[in-house]
């Protein structure tokens, strides 16, 4: 009796099951409020999604624009001793992608096609002639015109026929931009078409074109006034 009372006290030693019943009971406590993280942003990018196939006067979430804005003020004056020689229409399509470093893009990117359409225009400013730029012999029938080289605009966006093609946007992304301020900030994506239609205006023959299209218009005007002899002159840019 006495050898059966001490195997009564050993400590009891858990069974298999139910040792890996308690090795699972983490991911039991963890699975719960994942899925109800997952469960929220579903909800949510459906809620998204249908509140845009409501119409406007339907949705609670709609916006609805005002301009509250002054009349414009002119603050000045400035006249312009330029001849706009040529213009350049450009298109350009902006393939923007951003990704985080540690997540897949299916979770954490954003990829944005714009089409940039814009244009540059060239001139020539009179008002850089050196002195001695125009020389008109004494019987005022011949006239020799030294030019400055022409010049580029700043592109001018076209901003109505400029827009974004396509977004690929991952799901953090999504969540993101339903409660943003602005999702559809696209300043980054202007400046950048506005950038590349510059470049590829200074790499082209547009402030060529100006500089034929001046010596053109002058030698034409001066021939009406009277004179028989026009040579026109473009200087070296410095």
């Amino acid at each position: 009796m006495a050898g059966s009372e001490s195997r009564n006290d050993a400590p009891h030693k858990p069974a298999p099951a139910t040792r890996a019943a308690a090795k699972t009971a983490p991911w039991h406590a963890l699975r719960t409020p994942l899925l109800l993280v997952v469960a929220t942003i579903a909800l949510v990018l459906v809620a998204q999604q249908t509140l845009r196939m409501l119409p406007h006067w339907l949705n609670p979430f709609a916006e609805e624009t005002k301009d509250r804005s002054g009349p414009a003020l002119l603050q000045s004056i400035r006249d312009l001793h330029r001849y706009e020689a040529a213009s350049g229409n450009f298109q350009v399509v902006v393939d923007l992608e951003k990704d985080a470093k540690f997540l897949p893009g299916a979770l954490r990117g954003k990829r944005t096609l714009f089409v940039g359409n814009g244009s540059v225009d060239a001139y020539v400013d009179f008002s850089r002639l050196a002195s001695g730029a125009v020389k008109v012999d004494q019987d005022r029938t011949s006239a020799t015109i030294s030019l400055p080289p022409a010049q580029l605009e700043p592109t001018n966006l076209d901003t109505k026929r400029s827009y974004v093609f396509a977004t690929e946007r991952g799901l953090f992304n999504r969540f993101g931009d339903f409660f943003s301020g602005n999702p559809n900030d696209q300043r980054q994506l202007y400046v950048l078409a506005s950038q590349k239609i510059q470049a590829a205006a200074t790499e082209s023959s547009l402030r060529r074109r100006a500089d034929a299209n001046t010596k053109l218009m002058l030698e034409s005007m001066l021939r009406a006034l009277g004179f028989k002899t026009v040579t026109v002159q473009q200087t070296a840019a410095q």
